[in-house]
């Protein structure tokens, strides 16, 4: 039976972690721009639909996601009519299809992974949205779907996905609202991560029979891993990694060391980067280091030690998507944390030592960016968000 959650909203829309109004249109982003390692040209290399995720195939071509439900591939400069096969999905404010990943063993049995929105298979007729004073009373009311974030699995046979089968669900499926999570991340032995965003409600993110507001850790059929932290524990949900989280976009394992990290919005103030930790509470709604949207306190995390703390926060908020560990050569940010911003307009680069951030570099883009990802030749290829979104490559200048 489908449960409608009825807790109050905890957080904003993705359009940017405080921002309560549209922001100003978007700006085509410039053919050159300065970092602190020199300037980088950017070429534009294809348009697109509220693009929102990318995988790279073995042959070098790239699985882009549009939300409104469309799969393609980029490859020779050319991008491909929609892949068939692709699950419906609900394309509503940040609902609709998210992700993209491609199995460690793509080049034996050519499965493909994509996260998405779908709507409950019966809508209950009596289902309704309420205000909430946290929210700053701006919820969308005429948004009664009742939907949650899925992860389907398919076979990718030229330009069709067969055999599509969902291997898991957001549980409890809720009335409208955004906050989906749905970035995803294979693990070095092949499981696979996925973050679950608490679907802008306060309560789920603490209910461990819920798997919202949680990162959440399954085998790549579905199953629970042996390793997992909460294994045969009465009332808790066995797919949780960790939870007491928000909204998380973005999701990388650090090469050479094992860790996981994440990025997480904040309410008005207080976006993070969490290093990803298994059984371990981060806090959310109890802690934060920003305020709610109607400039109601919340506790901040030294009042409350039991959770674990970011390892960085920003306040004002950038608003986090995309996150990768830069691996190449062609820019000197070996090892560095690069991620997109949205409401920053910008890409965030971060140095770290361990697990302790010892730079920063904001490099503005001009355009909200929603995801990031290294190409073979170290290249950096980002997707701006919006419904004229566009797929850069930023190189260095001149060469």
């Amino acid at each position: 039976m489908i449960r409608i959650a009825l807790a109050a909203a905890a957080a904003m829309l993705a359009t940017g972690s405080a921002a309560l109004q549209p922001g100003p249109a978007p700006a085509t982003p410039p053919d050159r721009i300065q970092t602190e390692s020199g300037p980088l040209a950017v070429e534009h290399l294809a348009r697109l639909e509220n693009p929102w995720g990318m995988a790279f195939l073995p042959d070098g071509s790239l699985l882009i996601t549009e939300k409104p439900g469309r799969l393609r591939l980029y490859a020779h400069g050319q991008l491909s009519e929609p892949i068939a096969g692709v699950p419906p999905v609900v394309n509503r404010g940040q609902g609709g299809l998210l992700d993209v990943e491609v199995d460690p063993d793509f080049a034996r049995n050519h499965l493909v992974y994509l996260s998405y929105a779908e709507a409950a298979p019966v809508q209950p007729p009596d289902a309704h949205e309420t205000q909430e004073p946290r929210f700053a009373n701006s919820l969308d009311l005429s948004d009664i779907v009742v939907r949650g974030g899925a992860v389907a699995r398919g076979r990718l046979e030229g330009n069709v996905l067969t055999n599509v089968t969902v291997i898991w669900r957001q549980v409890p499926k809720t009335i409208g609202r955004g906050h989906f999570g749905g970035r995803m991340a294979f693990a070095p032995d092949g499981s696979l991560f996925i973050t679950s965003s608490e679907r802008m409600r306060f309560d789920p993110a603490q209910d461990r029979a819920s798997n919202l507001g949680k990162i959440v850790h399954i085998n790549r059929d579905g199953s629970i891993p042996a390793g997992n932290p909460f294994l045969r524990v009465r009332g808790t949900r066995e797919d949780i990694w960790t939870l007491g989280h928000r909204n998380m976009l973005g999701i990388a394992f650090q090469p050479g060391t094992g860790r996981l990290w994440a990025n997480e919005m904040g309410p008005k103030g207080g976006d993070e980067l969490n290093l990803i930790e298994p059984g371990r509470n981060y806090g959310w709604p109890v802690v934060s280091q920003g305020n709610n949207y109607d400039d109601s306190p919340i506790p901040r995390h030294p009042t409350h030690p039991e959770f674990t703390p970011p390892v960085r926060s920003w306040n004002p908020v950038i608003s986090p998507s995309g996150l990768l560990f830069y691996r190449g050569r062609l820019l000197p940010w070996r090892g560095n944390a690069v991620m997109g911003g949205l409401s920053s307009r910008s890409l965030i680069r971060l140095t770290l030592e361990g697990t302790r951030v010892t730079g920063e570099e904001r490099i503005p883009m001009g355009r909200r960016i929603r995801d990031l990802i290294e190409a073979r030749d170290g290249a950096l290829l980002v997707l701006t968000d919006g419904r004229d979104g566009e797929l850069l490559r930023l190189a260095p200048a001149g060469r």
